[in-house]
């Protein structure tokens, strides 16, 4: 199978299939914690880094005003498309999470698929949830889901799936290669074997994430003092099941409120 070393983001379609085939249980997660955690009616709504608006065009559909800021061009098209094929307002734009503004507050935010971990410092890190802060009205939301490294038990390092929608099919490795804890970055390399009845090839891109350990993570929220974290849950997606932070603990799903 010919393979290409690619930026993932630079083929929205693809990415797209790879990352939204299991939508419906963020989606409706989402929904029930608007609905448990915003104090009167949740109506407007943002998503920073917002891809290709899987979630974004879907929650648009069920009657919320939604945008959304991505950095890369490609995808924003593809979600401007996509929300125009639904009769909906374009409301994707380019922009940077760490230093962005919006022209109204919003009920509710969300960011549910590691996104946040792009961020390569702190000081982005910090300044992306100050400028969530500012988006959100008092008493608005915001929901992150984020995978943490744990100091005790064994990291998760590899995970794949796989995705159809028609004809086209999608396998994706999902591979951890180096870890630099001093430095706090995970280096990743993502391959996606593409199928389709005309063609077969891989493409292989690396990411990089910054890591937070349990500790970590409390030092930036707290540096944030005007979100205050008001529940955890983690990515099994269920407001019934409550997730206690420990040392061992891999993935969250954060609420995020608005003094």
């Amino acid at each position: 199978m010919p393979a290409t070393a690619a930026n993932l983001y630079d083929y929205p379609r693809y990415y797209d299939l790879v990352f939204g085939s299991d939508w419906k249980a963020e989606f409706d997660f989402l929904r029930a914690a608007f609905r448990e955690f915003v104090p009167g009616r949740t109506r407007r709504l943002f998503e920073p880094a917002c891809g290709t608006g899987r979630l974004v065009f879907r929650l648009a559909k069920a009657g919320y005003s939604v945008s959304g800021l991505d950095l890369n061009p490609r995808a924003v098209d593809y979600c401007n498309r996509r929300l125009a094929k639904h009769d909906l307002p374009e409301t994707a734009f380019i922009g940077d999470m760490a230093k962005f503004t919006l022209p109204k507050a919003v009920d509710g935010a969300f960011n549910t698929i590691n996104s946040f971990r792009h961020l390569p410092t702190e000081a982005t890190a910090r300044a992306h949830l100050h400028c969530m802060a500012s988006a959100l009205r008092k008493g608005g939301v915001y929901v992150l889901g984020l995978h943490l490294t744990p100091t005790e038990g064994e990291p998760l390092t590899e995970e794949s799936w796989s995705a159809r929608r028609g004809h086209l099919c999608i396998n994706t490795h999902l591979q951890t290669f180096e870890v630099d804890r001093p430095g706090r970055m995970e280096r990743c390399r993502m391959t996606m074997d593409v199928y389709s009845p005309t063609d077969q090839f891989q493409i292989v891109d690396e990411l990089r994430f910054r890591t937070y350990t349990l500790p970590q993570l409390r030092r930036l929220l707290a540096e944030v003092p005007e979100l205050e974290l008001v529940e955890v849950f983690d990515f099994r997606y269920s407001l019934d099941e409550t997730t206690i932070m420990d040392a061992a603990t891999q993935d969250v799903v954060l609420i995020l409120r608005k003094k």
